[in-house]
């Protein structure tokens, strides 16, 4: 296996002048870990760069692009309640989105087989017209648009990346990513995550709309959920999905605050879990997957849960001895999923 790995300190120039929990620290500790066990060396390096307007507006509008670069001129500016800027934030931002457009680019184009770009400021709840939830740029549909562009000017290749699979296994749900593709039948948006919860959206009848309507699949669960409950959730409800959707390419928002003892969250994910859904997913798209970071703020897990990741991108297989039941709640919300689903077919 060859596995791409986007990493550039200028993401850790992304800081808030107070305590946050979004924090140069959290990347930090997983590039050091992954540095401790081997594991870069294991990878193919891919270097950061910016994005280009171009790419950035097939998902953000113009004046959300103007907005950010803005911040820029200040040494501090708070977006939202949650969500802040310096002066480096900016160019952070770009290269994060810029860096995972070339990372997916890589692996459609078969140079690589599989990545992980460790990315900061995260993405998922930034919106088309507006930054929150500690995002800035939406990194993953951003790439997502960007690997469909390239797949149609090369159709006459036969090397499309016209189906995109996002899977969201952040503790937060997606607003952004979910609204970005809506109406899209060609970009199936998966999530799990903890429910009621931050930002509020991700109710399991959110199945998109249109021509779009059965192509966003949500698992809203409750917290204590751990490796059975998300599991179940994959192989039960995703991995057959998937497979009838037929991806070209899977994209993860790679969000690891589901792990046990997580600062913001309360799920209980293990490294090990977080392993096997990882391996799960490399079953789809013939390998061709991307793992982008997003949120996670417990440095001792994120640490290890994206190295147990890593691991299995590099190909070392991922432990399936223990099957845990899950909890029957679970299962009942699974049960409902499917029948959502099956009532938008």
């Amino acid at each position: 296996m060859t596995t791409g790995l986007l990493f550039d300190e200028r993401f850790l120039r992304h800081r808030a002048p107070y305590e946050h929990p979004e924090h140069p620290g959290r990347l930090a500790a997983i590039h050091g870990r992954l540095e401790a066990e081997g594991l870069i060396a294991r990878c193919q390096t891919v270097p950061a760069r910016e994005a280009t307007r171009a790419e950035l507006e097939r998902v953000h509008t113009a004046a959300h692009v103007d907005a950010i670069a803005a911040t820029a001129r200040q040494d501090f500016a708070q977006l939202d309640p949650d969500t802040y800027t310096c002066r480096d934030s900016n160019a952070a931002a770009l290269l994060a989105a810029g860096g995972l457009v070339d990372l997916a680019l890589a692996v459609c184009e078969g140079r690589l087989d599989n990545g992980f770009a460790l990315v900061r400021p995260p993405g998922h709840h930034a919106e088309a017209d507006r930054a929150m939830g500690f995002c800035l740029f939406n990194n993953v549909a951003v790439a997502a648009r960007a690997a469909q562009a390239w797949g149609a000017a090369r159709a006459a290749q036969n090397r499309a990346a016209e189906r995109i699979l996002i899977v969201d296994w952040d503790v937060h749900h997606g607003n952004g990513t979910q609204h970005s593709f809506w109406e899209d039948p060609t970009v199936l948006y998966f999530s799990t995550h903890e429910f009621p919860f931050y930002p509020g959206t991700g109710a399991l009848d959110e199945i998109g709309a249109g021509t779009g309507r059965g192509f966003t699949v949500n698992v809203p669960l409750p917290a204590g959920c751990g490796d059975a409950e998300y599991l179940a959730a994959f192989d039960r409800v995703l991995l057959p999905v998937a497979r009838g959707f037929a991806p070209d390419l899977v994209l993860v928002s790679a969000g690891y605050d589901a792990a046990d003892g997580d600062l913001l969250g309360s799920m209980r994910i293990s490294p090990d879990g977080y392993a096997r859904l990882t391996q799960r997913l490399l079953g789809l798209a013939g390998g061709r997957v991307v793992l982008a970071l997003e949120g996670g703020y417990n440095l001792d897990a994120i640490a290890a849960s994206a190295a147990a990741s890593l691991r299995v991108l590099l190909g070392e297989p991922a432990d399936e001895s223990l099957r845990p039941d899950p909890a029957p709640l679970v299962e009942r919300i699974l049960d409902q999923v499917l029948r959502v689903r099956e009532s938008a077919s």
